[in-house]
């Protein structure tokens, strides 16, 4: 097994606040498509990498109770954490150093799911 992670789903209420809410912080653009009926927007990756999407599906529910997701900050966590706020949503653990891996940071996002940005060391 290469990867224990293949794709990942977050919950969403309103999927186009989410979907700026995500742009916004990560400084990424998400492609919006609808798949079985349901509505998503992917994050980018290559086809070799892992992905997944914001998801508004019913009877799944955004929770900060859940399984946290740490997704990739490029390398830029601090200006990620610069716009949170201003995107709507909340800091909950600011830059962590946790050694040789690098930095997190657990945000809680428009809404209301705690995810978490991973930052390498040497980015």
């Amino acid at each position: 097994m290469a990867n224990a992670l293949t794709w990942f789903e977050i919950p969403t209420t309103d999927l186009g606040r989410a979907v700026k809410f995500y742009e916004t912080v990560l400084g990424i653009t998400l492609k919006q498509e609808v798949f079985g009926g349901t509505p998503m927007a992917i994050f980018p990756a290559d086809l070799e990498e892992t992905s997944g999407a914001l998801v508004q599906e019913r009877g799944r529910s955004p929770s900060g109770g859940g399984t946290l997701i740490y997704l990739d900050a490029a390398g830029k966590l601090d200006a990620c954490l610069s716009r949170v706020a201003a995107a709507g949503g909340t800091v909950v653990s600011g830059r962590t150093d946790i050694g040789s891996p690098g930095y997190v940071a657990v945000l809680q996002d428009t809404e209301g799911n705690l995810v978490a940005l991973h930052s390498p060391r040497d980015a």
